[in-house]
């Protein structure tokens, strides 16, 4: 079953014949060539002919001997309808040398509509950045949403697969492979991430220590959730050494999280002060890109880091949501666990817990949101079955909020 990931399919509908190149980012195996290829049928079946389309996949070993970006474009060019709209996909686009060069030139004439994907922000740290300025729109791809993610498994309850969705891999094929053949996902979940290591971070920044990343990510992984920094997680790793570790400095370990986070394995938010309104330089929070990764590599029960698992899923579905900026909020001696602000200055906060049926644990998860003084939304998200309203703060069960695009 084909999954349509119906919200980005609407922002390339919105976004078709603009003069805009439509760049689509995303972690490997998030569905970016899959909806590059929905969105083409989407075409043919609205009456786009054939010969208007190019879609050339740059991992596909046929298409491994274009190392020149001249000759690419000028094949590319020997095949634009001169009187119509030509759509230009290019799959995995930073492959090709001087790629930046092939998409301004291809940009630039008045019958093209260009999209790009691309599974490092190399895409646009490069030279293409500074080339199109103004000239591009980002599309980034995340795993599935929990709705989504309920489409392949229809007769099952959303309440019960709920705790799957928390603990299984959302990318597209693992989590096919769960409903199809269970036990085949941690070796394709492995696989993924050896693909990441190995092609786009060890062999491009030259690594040779990979013992050592490999600690930091999975020290990482497993303190999602909590504030850390490179100082901390190198005193961490430093002060456990068995046989065959090496030190590591927190100059290294910031450079191994920037390669991290420039693959989307991780999602950095910074703390926020709510009161003093400015981004706060100490200590930040990760996010995993996919929970069924961090099971993978991370060794520990289903029902431990409850907590810090959901905190994580909600940070990837704020984000999925695409409101606006996330932070980590600080509020006096309180934290807040997601402060959401959109370009017009509106401001969402949300808490994040287990549970708070109890009145003690209640109070002290919604005290922090209590004492903001502006009447912007706020919200308590739990696994309770309640949905009730404190102080103005809305408790929201967290499943109907998943499955409730609205909240």
């Amino acid at each position: 079953m084909l999954i349509r990931r119906e919200n980005y399919l609407k922002i390339l509908r919105q976004l078709r014949d603009r003069n805009l190149i439509k760049v689509v980012s995303g972690a490997r195996r998030v569905g970016k060539s899959t909806l590059l290829q929905l969105f083409r049928e989407e075409l043919l079946d609205g009456g786009v002919a054939e010969n208007q389309i190019q879609f050339i996949n740059f991992e596909d070993a046929k298409n491994a001997d274009f190392t020149d970006w001249r000759t690419l474009h000028d094949q590319i060019e020997s095949k634009l309808i001169d009187d119509q709209m030509n759509y230009i996909f290019l799959d995995e686009v930073q492959l090709v040398n001087g790629f930046e060069r092939l998409v301004d030139s291809l940009f630039i004439k008045k019958n093209t509509d260009i999209y790009i994907t691309g599974s490092n922000a190399f895409l646009l740290s490069s030279e293409l950045a500074t080339l199109l300025t103004g000239r591009y729109f980002t599309v980034h791809v995340l795993p599935l949403s929990f709705a989504e993610y309920t489409e392949l498994f229809p007769e099952t309850a959303k309440n019960e697969l709920f705790g799957q969705y928390l603990n299984s891999s959302s990318l597209p094929e693992a989590a096919h492979l769960k409903a199809d053949a269970p036990e085949l996902v941690n070796k394709y979940l492995l696989d993924v991430y050896e693909t990441i290591l190995k092609k786009d971070i060890m062999v491009r920044h030259e690594i040779r220590d990979e013992l050592n990343f490999q600690r930091v990510f999975r020290f990482i992984l497993g303190s999602v959730g909590s504030f850390i920094s490179a100082r901390s997680i190198t005193d961490n790793l430093n002060s456990v050494l068995r046989k065959g570790e090496t030190t590591i400095s927190h100059h290294t370990v910031d450079t191994y999280i920037q390669y991290m986070a420039e693959t989307f394995l991780l999602y950095k938010a910074d703390r926020y002060d709510i009161k003093g309104k400015s981004i706060l330089k100490t200590q930040d929070k990760y996010y995993a890109v996919d929970l069924g990764l961090r099971s993978a590599l991370v060794s520990g029960k289903v029902d431990a880091d409850l907590g810090h698992k959901l905190e994580n899923l909600v940070y990837l579905e704020l984000k999925r949501r695409n409101i606006g900026d996330i932070w980590v909020g600080k509020h006096g001696g309180g934290e807040v666990d997601f402060v959401v602000q959109n370009p017009a200055g509106e401001r969402f906060y949300y808490q994040v817990a287990w549970t708070a049926h109890d009145t003690a644990t209640l109070e002290r998860e919604i005290t922090s949101l209590s004492k903001i003084r502006d009447n912007f939304p706020k919200f308590l998200l739990t696994t309770d079955p309640d949905n009730s309203t404190i102080d103005g703060i809305r408790k929201v069960n967290v499943v109907k909020w998943l499955m409730d695009q609205n909240d």
